[in-house]
């Protein structure tokens, strides 16, 4: 599995609730909301002033983790 910037938050979390404390700690403290459900990654880090690319690159490492175990 990788995890793209087009992908949405719900998208993330469906494939893994424990990618929330990931995205929380750039900022996405909205999981619940309806904006969840249609917004990218890419267009919630805009909108929350962090970086597509590193929360992208460390979602990835934590599924990585997650399938070497």
């Amino acid at each position: 599995m990788t995890v793209e910037k087009t992908m949405s938050i719900a998208e993330v979390l469906e494939l893994d609730r424990q990618t929330a404390p990931i995205m929380m700690s750039y900022g996405m403290h909205c999981m619940g909301c309806p904006m969840a459900m249609m917004e990218s990654l890419e267009m919630a880090c805009a909108g929350h002033g962090a970086d597509a690319d590193a929360l992208v690159k460390e979602l990835n490492d934590y599924f990585a983790q997650k399938a070497a175990k």
